[in-house]
């Protein structure tokens, strides 16, 4: 995940101001015909960048880092819940119901944030490695489990971990810089790592490096969701722009499927989505055994490459922002002050 999440590559000009004029309508929907639309838009606001969001879909809530803060927000009106204040530069949370706790990655302070669910109230932090990044619960091995990128290491974590005084598990190496993974709930995590084109496989109960599996015709993989039922991955790739299917019990790829540019986040619920910064969030699904296709490229506004999906509707939420000419001294589009917003994906008839 890159360290500024609001700073886009260089895109024209008009082409941001199209796409800020598209964000600002609430309700609009998308001209693409398919199963998917925009059906709404949360004007949220505030200060700071953003990266991963996380769904609760039992109490209907979004979980957004912002930089500095995490917002905790209504999934069904955008309108704000809490704030959780205390990070450097944070990039995804994990929430674990039964231990009541939930987990944010902080980058700059290497570090996680432990938090809890019913208060929202900082209980303390673990120190873990440098560059802390994507965060996800595993049932499998009992742990919240996180990846450092810089560092190269897959961290576990005890979610009943003393915040005050406790310490996280001994590191995984895995050998590369990992960006995104995912965990299949029977004992192993996919990584993605973005510097060898590789997909890494660990085993969560020994945590072990298993395999790893090149990702070619991809590369630079940076999205990844998985298929439990059917055991495939989805491997969202910027170099070039493809989003790769390959089985998870052997490595082989099965399909590679264009997609558009800047692809950061990867899911997959009933369909395979792949966010992309120029405007597309990609749709994919196998039509029949073994053919996967892009059955829908829904337009959103640029910036929207980073997503969360509520795993009982099937509803998708992109955070983005309004943006504008590059600040002094820079040469990227910067995101203008108070702008920030959430774009709304449902399934077509809802």
């Amino acid at each position: 995940m890159s360290k500024i999440t609001y700073i886009l590559t260089p895109l024209s000009l008009a082409a941001l101001i199209a796409g800020a004029v598209q964000a600002q309508t609430s309700g609009s929907t998308s001209n693409d015909a398919g199963p998917y639309h925009v059906s709404q838009t949360f004007h949220v606001g505030g200060e700071g960048g953003w990266d991963y969001l996380t769904v609760d879909p039992e109490h209907k809530l979004l979980y957004v880092p912002r930089s500095t803060h995490t917002m905790v927000l209504d999934a069904t009106t955008g309108k704000s819940v809490a704030d959780i204040p205390g990070q450097k530069r944070n990039h995804g949370v994990a929430i674990v119901p039964g231990a009541g706790r939930g987990f944010i990655t902080d980058g700059e302070d290497a570090s996680v944030v432990i938090f809890d669910l019913k208060t929202y109230a900082v209980l303390g932090k673990v120190k873990v490695a440098e560059d802390a990044d994507g965060i996800t619960y595993d049932p499998a091995s009992g742990k919240v489990l996180l990846v450092c990128g810089d560092a190269g290491v897959m961290v576990p974590i005890a979610p009943d971990v003393d915040p005050k005084t406790g310490k996280a598990d001994v590191a995984v190496e895995l050998g590369g810089k990992p960006e995104s993974f995912v965990a299949d709930g029977q004992g192993k995590a996919y990584i993605n790592l973005e510097d060898k084109d590789q997909i890494a496989v660990v085993d969560t109960k020994t945590m072990k490096v298993l395999n790893k599996w090149p990702i070619a015709p991809g590369g630079s993989p940076v999205g990844l969701g998985i298929d439990r039922v059917r055991r495939r991955l989805y491997v969202g790739c910027r170099k070039p722009q493809k989003l790769i299917v390959m089985s998870a019990d052997d490595g082989k790829i099965l399909a590679d499927l264009p997609i558009g540019a800047g692809v950061d986040v990867t899911h997959f619920e009933g369909d395979a989505f792949a966010s992309c910064r120029d405007g597309t969030l990609a749709v994919a699904r196998e039509t029949a055994p073994g053919k996967f296709e892009i059955v829908q490229n829904v337009s959103t506004p640029k910036g929207a490459r980073t997503m969360g999906i509520d795993a009982t509707t099937h509803t998708v939420y992109l955070p983005t922002a309004e943006f504008g000419p590059p600040a002094q001294g820079q040469t990227r589009p910067s995101a203008k002050p108070g702008s920030f917003m959430i774009v709304v994906v449902s399934p077509s008839g809802t």
